[in-house]
């Protein structure tokens, strides 16, 4: 039994079989998320706005509609915030260690 697991062994786990993404493919795939997640907020933000310029001025929509857009509008930009505060927080801590 131990054979048989030891001679797949080195299929399974080849290196050559997984493909790493470059440098610059890595930092691409990354910019899209982060460009993409960015985007996404602001559809949010911009979609609180409307609905709520909705109901200012009358229109046929619901008070919890554009209270459920608002409080998504709101989670999406605290997490945002919070996420960016991390990040620089990690970068001002890489920047204070001793090399």
């Amino acid at each position: 039994m131990i054979d048989k697991i030891n001679s797949t062994a080195p299929q399974i786990f080849n290196k050559t079989s997984v493909k790493l993404p470059s440098a610059n493919e890595s930092h691409a795939n990354f910019g899209t998320f982060l460009k993409d997640a960015l985007n996404n907020v602001n559809k949010a933000q911009n979609n609180s706005d409307i609905m709520t310029q909705k109901l200012i001025n009358g229109e046929n929509v619901e008070l919890h509609q554009v209270m459920i857009a608002s409080e998504k509008a709101s989670v999406s930009l605290q997490a945002t915030l919070e996420i960016r505060n991390k990040v620089i927080e990690a970068y001002q801590e890489i920047m204070r260690m001793q090399v």
